[in-house]
């Protein structure tokens, strides 16, 4: 093990265990250096890897504080590394999104506002007047945070966003068949949008999970051809 790994265990243990709690300041660097038995350099690198983690905050003249640990804080980190996964993983993870999408919705139906359903609409309709398929995109993306903030759960929201985002990576509406890609997707939100309206979690589930699996079936497009040998093989 590395000297920058062996500081990076020793804080996120301290930080897991409770010793160093959420919002509290770190200990000096001389102190953890002399605890942890590594370098400045070396703790220094380790806490910068907490930081684009989400887990620690340096403060100019503060000092250095674990952050407040939340789970959508820590589960917004997962972009860091979902954002490098290739098209064969990131389908593997439309499993999981259907999943989620599904449940989000129902609980949207169960916990939604007449200012909610405004919202949701209003970005449809937004949708359907767009011919630029970069800002259809844009709003299709808000169109399912509505739905997942709606549904109540901050942590499902930021990961369920975090696979959004990878996958908006493939712009579907450029392809060829782009218009009717555009007019089904657009039916598919107002019949999901309208599940939540009648207050049907059932209806509004299986509108998110049908519509995520389209998904999931356009962005197969982008999967280069099976060459013919290995076809055979």
């Amino acid at each position: 093990m590395s000297a920058v790994d062996k500081a990076f265990h020793g804080l996120r243990h301290m930080i897991a265990t409770g010793r160093l709690g959420a919002g509290e300041r770190m200990p000096p660097e001389g102190d953890l250096c002399e605890e942890l038995g590594v370098s400045r350099g070396s703790l220094r690198e380790a806490v910068r890897m907490l930081t684009a983690l989400g887990v620690v905050e340096p403060r100019h003249g503060s000092g250095t504080f674990v952050s407040r640990l939340r789970p959508e804080d820590v589960i917004g980190s997962l972009s860091l590394t979902l954002e490098l996964l290739p098209l064969t993983g990131l389908l593997e993870v439309y499993e999981i999104r259907r999943v989620l999408e599904a449940h989000v919705a129902a609980q949207a139906a169960a916990r939604c506002t007449p200012e909610a359903v405004e919202r949701l609409f209003s970005l449809i309709e937004a949708m359907e007047a767009t011919d630029d398929p970069a800002d259809a995109s844009e709003l299709d993306h808000r169109f399912h945070a509505e739905i997942a903030r709606t549904g109540g759960n901050p942590t499902l929201a930021t990961l369920l966003s975090v696979f959004r985002a990878r996958s908006r990576k493939y712009q579907v509406f450029t392809l060829p068949q782009g218009p009717e890609l555009r007019r089904k997707s657009d039916e598919d939100h107002r019949v999901l949008a309208t599940a939540i309206a009648d207050r049907d979690p059932v209806a509004a589930a299986g509108a998110a999970q049908a519509h995520v699996a389209q998904t999931e079936r356009w962005l197969r497009a982008f999967m280069p051809p099976v060459a013919e040998e290995e076809a055979a093989g």
